[in-house]
């Protein structure tokens, strides 16, 4: 079996028949961005049958390993391809791109000689991503810059459906939500935003630290006017170079931080004119400086943490 150690006989029960199975010590790397941490396996050598259900266990802080999902480092799929990302969240959705994870991805890799390169192209279900890591006096990764590519601004592309074309941008447009009407706009990062300046409302709101964001967010997160569902940004700024953030993340919920998310924040920002081009982005986990030139590629900047490794017991977690 390969990638598995340790394998024990144990006696299962399903639909009322018995099965036998084994006892199987899945290898994992935890793993963290800002703070937004994910359970990593390498899949080049462990086999998961069911990694949506593998996720929803170990992400829970309190039966589990605990995490913000869980992240597969796969064999690439394409020429050129260095390494696959494939992304589930906590409560085991399977998510297209995270910028947070991609950069522990990128330093899983680099630090365990798996790919010896400054320069690294790590497929996910966004598409190719490029990555430029930096390492430092011990060799080992600590920050690294993604090239996050073009964000997508039409309705049809997030998607959402407000009545809007569904080939124009929605920026700064009305958005109701349980009784109060929002001004926000939309970006799609390879997944679904939706983007709330609290200094930019009609309406009075809380500070950002005082937002209820586990009674906002879920309210956001399964608008109707979203059938994919949305990750959403709640921001204020101290300058035009420096944003203060809080998100919440579809199948997650709030997290210390999110890549995508800072990235489709600041393409806001600059769509409505909030901001500058270069933004310092601060989440409640660390800063993500973020860079977007005008029709081009969106950049993001930020560390990387291995927190530990271990072996994690299916059978003990049920």
């Amino acid at each position: 079996m390969p990638g598995c150690r340790n394998a024990v006989p144990i006696l299962e029960i399903s639909n009322g028949l018995l099965s036998w199975g084994y006892n199987l010590a899945m290898r994992f790397t935890k793993m963290h961005g800002a703070g937004n941490d994910y359970i990593y396996v390498n899949a080049l050598e462990e086999r998961l049958s069911s990694p949506s259900e593998v996720a929803r266990r170990i992400s829970d802080r309190h039966f589990g390993i605990g995490g913000d999902g869980l992240i597969l480092i796969q064999p690439p799929q394409s020429a050129g391809g260095d390494c696959r990302m494939e992304m589930y969240n906590a409560d085991g959705s399977r998510a297209q791109m995270c910028g947070n994870g991609i950069r522990c991805v990128a330093k899983y890799v680099h630090d365990r000689g798996l790919v010896q390169k400054a320069e690294l192209r790590i497929e996910t279900d966004a598409g190719m991503k490029m990555l430029r890591v930096f390492t430092g006096p011990d060799g080992k990764v600590g920050q690294v810059e993604v090239n996050m590519g073009l964000p997508k601004l039409a309705r049809a592309a997030i998607p959402f459906e407000d009545g809007g074309h569904r080939d124009e941008p929605a920026i700064d447009v009305p958005l109701k939500v349980a009784g109060k009407t929002y001004r926000v706009t939309t970006v799609s990062m390879g997944n679904p935003h939706v983007v709330v300046s609290l200094d930019h409302q009609a309406i009075s709101l809380p500070s950002l630290e005082d937002v209820p964001l586990r009674d906002w967010g879920p309210q956001f997160e399964n608008h109707p006017f979203f059938p994919e569902r949305v990750n959403s940004e709640f921001i204020t700024f101290r300058s035009r170079e420096e944003m203060d953030f809080r998100v919440w993340e579809r199948g997650s919920g709030e997290t210390l931080a999110c890549g995508t998310g800072a990235c489709a924040a600041v393409v806001a920002g600059i769509l409505n004119n909030w901001c500058d081009r270069d933004v310092v982005v601060h989440l409640r986990g660390g800063d993500l400086r973020i860079r977007w030139e005008d029709g081009k590629e969106v950049f993001m900047t930020g560390p990387a943490v291995e927190v530990f490794t271990g072996e994690w017991d299916a059978t003990i977690a049920r």
